[in-house]
Formats: structure tokens, C-alpha cells, sequence
């Protein structure tokens, strides 16, 4: 086999799991896109949360072309990891206990926001106390991460529990443990993860399933559109404005 045919084979991957995405979590991205629609349409807020490279597709819903305007990053500082030297801290601050409350108390997340954590593993402290902390103070939480990890390895949390034990919605990337989707012979490690892919795909999946429940309701998607085509920051400077008290990226 030449190295050629190692992309076809990632590819190929990567379009399996999205299919399987497709087919196997049609309900809960339906629920997750309502339960969104809900939020905005009472006024509440949407955040978004994920670190390390589960940051990544926290990221990709915010501020940004085709997305909805409410959405905001809640950001720790130092998790996303590959913005630190040594980059090792990212992955360290996932292990602190007690972090994730003390940057929920920072926030302006309340009661009847939604918030979004995405974690492969959700094994690990921060994500596990975010998804627990949102709920114990009233937000709606949509977890995605992957159950094979919470069906084949330990938690690595002093409460014993996964992501998925403290969400109102979960979302199943159908990443395997270890997340990489390759081996060859000459390759001493797997490669090739498509976690980061799928997860923001479910990202954007729920946010088209939001944007048509809303419409289905007669309200009006609050959607960015893109600053690089005619009209678009206009556009987003007046979405921006309607909706000036629920969002903090601008603050």
C-alpha cells in the first residue's frame, strides 16, 4: 500500500463516522437544535465550551459566517492549550478541580442559558464540573462528546462520572478510543484523528436544526452573515445591535 492511498483510507473514515452521525443521532441533534431555539426565543443566552482540541468546535460556532450572532465562547484561559507555553498546560488545567466553578461564577451565564461542552473523552475534571455547574445553576446542557470513552475507559474525575452523566442532551461522535483512525506497518502510533471534524459538524448540525425550528416558530434566525461580501457587515452590525444584551464577545 503507498502513502497515496492512506489519505483515500482518512477520508473515507471520516465520511463513515459523519454518515453514521447522520444516521444514528437524528433525534438528539433535533432535540439540541430545539432546545437552542428555545433558549433564544426566551431571551437566554448561548455559550459554547470545549479544551484543548475540543475547543476547536466550541469555536467554530462563534462569530462567525452562517452562525447564529448569540452564540459565545466560554472561554478558560490557558485550556485551549496550543496558545500557552509549554503547551503540556492546556491538558494540566483539564485536571484541576474546582475550575470550572470558579469561571461559571465569572460569567454571564445564568439560569435559562444553554451551554454547549464539547469533550472526546469527557472523562476529565474541567468539562465534567462545567456540564455539572451549568446545570446546578439552571442552564440547559448539550454535551457532544463520545461514548465509546465513557464505555471503555475510567473517569478521570473525583465525582466517578462522564460528560454524558450531566447533560440534558448528549451527542455521540462515534470516535473510537484513541481517536485516530489509521495504522500502517512502518508506523509505531495510530493517526490520523477525525474527532475535531465530526465534532464540528454536530456543532453546525444543531445550529441548521435551531435556525429552521426557529423559522418554523416565525422568528427570525439571528444569523451572521459574511463580512466579505456586499452587505454582510451591515448585516451583522444591525443582528449585532438587536441583540447588543446577549453577547459578550464585543464587550
Amino acid at each position: 500500500m503507498d502513502d497515496d492511498t492512506l489519505a483515500d483510507r482518512f477520508l473515507d473514515a471520516a465520511i463513515g463516522l459523519l454518515r453514521r452521525v447522520r444516521d444514528e443521532e437524528a433525534a438528539p441533534i433535533a432535540a439540541a437544535g430545539a432546545a437552542v431555539a428555545d433558549t433564544v426565543a426566551a431571551g437566554g443566552r448561548l455559550f459554547a465550551f470545549g479544551a484543548g482540541h475540543s475547543s476547536l468546535p466550541a469555536q467554530d460556532v462563534v462569530y462567525r459566517a452562517g452562525g447564529l450572532a448569540l452564540m459565545n465562547l466560554l472561554a478558560v484561559p490557558g485550556a485551549a492549550g496550543v496558545d500557552v507555553t509549554p503547551v503540556t498546560l492546556g491538558s494540566a488545567l483539564e485536571h484541576v478541580a474546582g475550575l470550572a466553578a470558579a469561571v461559571l461564577d465569572s460569567s454571564p451565564a445564568r439560569a435559562g442559558d444553554l451551554l454547549v461542552v464539547v469533550s472526546l473523552s469527557g472523562r476529565n475534571a474541567l468539562p465534567v464540573e462545567m456540564a455539572a455547574g451549568a446545570r446546578e445553576r439552571g442552564l440547559k446542557v448539550v454535551g457532544v462528546t463520545s461514548a465509546a470513552y465513557a464505555e471503555g475507559t475510567r473517569p478521570r474525575n473525583a465525582s466517578g462520572t462522564f460528560l454524558r452523566d450531566h447533560c440534558d442532551i448528549v451527542l455521540d461522535s462515534k470516535v473510537a478510543v484513541g481517536d485516530a483512525e489509521l495504522a500502517h506497518e512502518g508506523v509505531g502510533a495510530p493517526f490520523a484523528p477525525a474527532s475535531t471534524l465530526v465534532a464540528g459538524a454536530l456543532m453546525q448540525a444543531v445550529v441548521a436544526a435551531a435556525a429552521g425550528e426557529l423559522v418554523r416558530r416565525g422568528i427570525e434566525p439571528p444569523l451572521l452573515r459574511s463580512a466579505n461580501v456586499d452587505g454582510g457587515r451591515e448585516w451583522n452590525d444591525r443582528v449585532m445591535a438587536e441583540h447588543a444584551d446577549r453577547i459578550f464577545y464585543r464587550r
